[in-house]
């Protein structure tokens, strides 16, 4: 029944879909009755996918990735719908319009995206008010902030930081979000002599754990460098990875893909990349950081993979789009099944299982 809603809604532009599903999705969790039966259909309330990770417990691992909840208007939404934790944003400290539409575009033959959203939104002071109102007892809540585009590279670190007091004592974590590449010279922060400055900003400003999104056009020696310095500055974690600017290995024809222009690439055209950063992340850093995997997950299958790479979380976006509503339900029972199939009694203890077993 999905896939024959699907096909309609993708007659329409993709950013009106996405405000009109937001829109219902708002609506069936606003009230206390709409909550509960959304969470009874969609809910895969099992404790053996429990975790615990920086000091927060997320009742399972497949949260919602920054991008689609920008201005924290769904906080309370997103754990009926089956989520075990998700991120707002990306915030920026002043709102922004981003960049001029047409800036989102489906490729069906891939079950991807493109976008170049440039970081629109409202402002970390409206995000933070619509923070201050989400109901006790929710999933865990973090705050993805970007640099305002307008500031410059100089003052990047002042910028973030301003985002982070506004929103840090609301969240339950900050990801510091250097790797769209909507925003121009955002990805060169990446490298480690902007990124100290940066990351010690956030990290002075706040006392909720901080992590920091990397791309996967990363080198796998600037990896290396960003993972050294995350455990030197005691952050929290990584999440890896963000979208792509690469167009190889698609199904959809090139002179297509060249029409639609510029922007990150996401969905399973990034998966495998998205995996080997997360397996030299983990190499590297073994359980010194929380690893949250994203880029590419469709099916339990994938979320195993990353868990026994090392992933303590995951995350998706573009496979909830093309998934549908019962998509983090599907992910999370299979896990279940999965952990128990292999003797683990929680998920903790299968993170990292296949490096090893290779060992």
């Amino acid at each position: 029944m999905y896939a024959l809603l699907l096909k309609v809604m993708f007659l329409l532009p993709p950013e009106r879909i996405h405000h009109l599903a937001f829109g219902a999705i708002k609506l069936a969790t606003r009230f206390a009755p709409g909550r509960w039966i959304t969470s009874k259909l969609l809910v895969a309330d099992d404790p053996v996918l429990a975790t615990r990770a920086f000091g927060i417990d997320f009742p399972a691992p497949l949260g919602l990735a920054a991008g689609f909840d920008k201005d924290a208007e769904g906080a309370d939404a997103w754990g009926p719908l089956g989520f075990g934790y998700a991120e707002i944003g990306t915030v920026t400290a002043q709102a922004q319009p981003g960049n001029p539409a047409p800036r989102l575009f489906r490729l069906p033959a891939d079950r991807a995206l493109i976008n170049r959203m440039g970081f629109n939104n409202h402002g970390a002071a409206q995000a933070a008010a619509h923070l201050s109102r989400r109901r006790a007892g929710g999933i865990p809540i973090g705050a993805n902030i970007g640099k305002t585009k307008v500031v410059e590279a100089a003052d990047a670190a002042a910028d973030y930081a301003s985002s982070a007091r506004l929103l840090g004592p609301l969240a339950d974590f900050v990801v510091v979000n250097v790797s769209s590449p909507n925003t121009p010279g955002l990805r060169d922060l990446q490298a480690v002599a902007s990124l100290r400055p940066l990351l010690q900003a956030v990290l002075d400003t706040v006392s909720v754990p901080v992590l920091v999104k990397i791309a996967p056009d990363l080198s796998d020696e600037d990896i290396d460098a960003v993972a050294d310095l995350a455990v030197e500055l005691g952050l929290a974690g990584i999440v890896a990875t963000n979208t792509t600017i690469r167009r190889d290995g698609l199904n959809t024809p090139a002179d297509a893909v060249a029409a639609l222009g510029a922007g990150g690439l996401s969905g399973p055209p990034v998966a495998d990349r998205s995996l080997e950063v997360l397996r030299r992340l983990y190499a590297r850093v073994g359980d010194q950081l929380v690893l949250i995997s994203v880029g590419g997950i469709e099916t339990a299958e994938q979320a195993w993979e990353r868990i026994l790479a090392g992933a303590t979380l995951l995350q998706g976006y573009t496979g909830f789009i093309y998934g549908g509503p019962f998509w983090a339900r599907r992910i999370h029972r299979g896990l279940a099944v999965k952990l128990r199939a292999h003797g683990y009694s929680s998920l903790g203890q299968a993170v990292g299982a296949g490096h090893t077993a290779r060992a």
